[in-house]
């Protein structure tokens, strides 16, 4: 079964060092497992990346090439940080930024496995300025906040087909690092291409928000609210949106009669909170960032920690969610009709290779995954990567 547990991390490095070293120590066998099994090393060459990161995102080739050779100079560790047409990725997260003429918020769920994510909250001053975020692909980020009051949080836009671009978790590093507000951070969006459909949600202190749809291989849309979930306005049909409740979720935030104050409270419940950790979708945290006060809120599956970057405290928590496992599985929590297996024999099911199998974008009906049906659908974990970190909302 699936570990149903996940370390948070709150650490602060200004610039990169041993923390950052360590880090790399610990997560890079399994994301090298994983860009091996994903094809990574048949992708753009080392130096085609590093002309890439220099060519749109030249602030941050001095601070790539340090961690490239801080993680020990390696052709496929460069490859990997530089995140040039890197392999695919998918999630499911909700967003949602809410100003009135006191106060702006953001706020994210972030929504898969415990297993795929880094639970790292990070705060740097790699380009000379403050920011501080979650980590994704050990120096992206999925969501994160500047000196500035700059906000911004990614979801998955539900389409799993490629085009020439980066992953998304350095950009959002790059907007923090080199933008000021919405209208600067849109500009640049408008500018690099990403390599998947995302959707990014901005804010900022003077009470600006928007939110974008990106395209693979390029192309920005201004959606009318600053809200997004798992799907897009325009392009193919979401993947697998019964099982995301991508369409239910986002008609949820159109609806929602939120003040700032009250939208984080609001992200904790239903239908915006998800339950389903074995199944790979489950509300791992909740980050509401206010960009005035240039700080952080963050829930993670009851702990709170109050974070800002005037006033970092680094700090440890482990986070249990095998409670809300259990009461998934023996059907307290409502899951759709076309998902719905024979919970006696939940015990029996590989949640590891399922939660695995849907963060590739290869998820299949639950029952698939109880052992009479091994030799159909099942594949050796080791061709998926134990502990793959697929988390870009991932």
């Amino acid at each position: 079964m699936t570990n149903m547990t996940l370390t948070f991390d709150a650490v602060e490095e200004a610039k990169p060092g041993p923390k950052w070293a360590a880090r790399w120590a610990r997560s890079w066998p399994d994301y090298e497992a994983w860009f091996v099994a994903r094809g990574g090393d048949a992708g753009p060459s080392r130096a085609d990346c590093r002309a890439a990161l220099k060519k749109h995102m030249p602030e941050l080739i001095a601070t790539y090439d340090e961690l490239v050779a801080i993680a020990g100079g390696s052709d496929r560790a460069a490859r990997f940080l530089a995140t040039w047409c890197p392999p695919t990725y998918l999630g499911g997260c909700s967003l949602a930024a809410v100003a009135d003429r006191d106060d702006v918020r953001l706020v994210r769920n972030y929504d898969l496995s415990p297993d795929l994510n880094e639970g790292l909250l990070l705060r740097t001053e790699w380009t000379g300025r403050a920011v501080m975020g979650m980590v994704e692909f050990l120096w992206g980020l999925s969501d994160g906040i500047n000196d500035a009051g700059l906000s911004v949080a990614l979801a998955y836009g539900g389409r799993s087909e490629t085009g020439i671009g980066f992953g998304i978790t350095t950009i959002l590093r790059y907007l923090l690092e080199t933008c000021d507000t919405v209208a600067e951070a849109i500009a640049v969006l408008k500018r690099i291409p990403s390599h998947m459909a995302y959707n990014v949600v901005l804010a900022d202190k003077a009470g600006q928000a928007a939110s974008i749809e990106l395209a693979p291989g390029g192309g920005a849309t201004i959606m009318p609210q600053a809200i997004a979930t798992n799907h897009q306005s325009k392009g193919t049909a979401a993947h697998r949106p019964h099982f995301t409740q991508t369409v239910e979720r986002l008609a949820h935030l159109k609806a929602l009669k939120a003040t700032p104050r009250n939208l984080g409270k609001l992200f904790l419940e239903k239908p915006l909170r998800q339950d389903r950790y074995a199944q790979g979708f489950g509300t791992l945290f909740t980050a509401e960032y206010d960009p005035k006060a240039r700080s952080l809120v963050l829930w993670m599956n009851g702990e709170r920690w109050d974070q800002s970057l005037d006033a970092f405290q680094e700090r440890q928590h482990v986070a249990d969610y095998s409670h809300a496992a259990i009461e998934c599985a023996t059907g307290a929590s409502d899951i759709p009709a076309d998902h719905t297996v024979d919970w006696s024999r939940a015990a029996m099911i590989d949640w590891s290779q399922l939660s695995r199998d849907y963060a590739m974008g290869r998820g299949q009906d639950v029952s698939a995954y109880l052992p009479a049906a091994a030799t159909i659908h099942g594949k050796a974990v080791s061709q998926y990567c134990a502990k793959s970190p697929l988390g870009a909302c991932p």
